[in-house]
């Protein structure tokens, strides 16, 4: 594997950080998964231990990450990048929010953290991704946007409750 320099592993990230953000302000995320992403990537979502979601190829990422789940009430979410790490071996980690629509009485956003681990080919298209977020305070979130009345009841009744009750049964299964 070409070793990638850093303003290589940079440019990579603000086109996919830019990407994100028109996604956020038009809705529709998978217009830069050809350009971003190799044929071939392998992309992984990790719901804490209840759930895993991965998608081999950018037909599939497109079908699901950026297809299906972002097509389930998500409309107003925004996922701002908070900071980007390079690291050897044309890796990179970016950290970004989960951020729900509206804000706060005290002006704050309603928002979770997240993580992704990204590694990227010879070409500079991510071959690999593996995002992280702390799922109980994800749906934390959602009860908040919930009684603030934010939440989207799509995403109530195809996400939010069926993450709980594998959230619930797993604690269950472990007592």
């Amino acid at each position: 594997m070409t070793k990638l320099s850093e303003a290589t592993l940079r440019a990579t990230a603000d086109k996919l950080i830019a990407a994100h953000e028109e996604a956020s302000r038009t809705n529709e995320w998978t217009f830069f998964v050809d350009e971003i992403y190799a044929v071939d990537c392998i992309y992984t979502c990790e719901y804490a231990g209840v759930m895993e979601v991965t998608a081999n190829g950018i037909d599939e990422i497109k079908a699901t990450h950026y297809g299906r789940d972002m097509a389930v009430g998500w409309e107003g979410w925004t996922f701002p990048c908070m900071g980007v790490y390079t690291g050897s071996d044309n890796n990179l980690i970016t950290h970004w929010l989960n951020r729900g629509p509206g804000k706060r009485p005290d002006g704050s956003y309603f928002e979770t953290p997240g993580v992704s681990f990204i590694t990227l080919n010879d070409e500079a298209r991510i071959c690999r991704q593996f995002d992280m977020f702390d799922l109980a305070h994800q749906m934390r979130l959602c009860d908040d946007l919930e009684d603030a009345g934010l939440l989207s009841p799509q995403l109530k009744e195809q996400w939010v409750i069926p993450m709980k009750e594998k959230l619930e049964a797993q604690l269950a299964a472990h007592r």
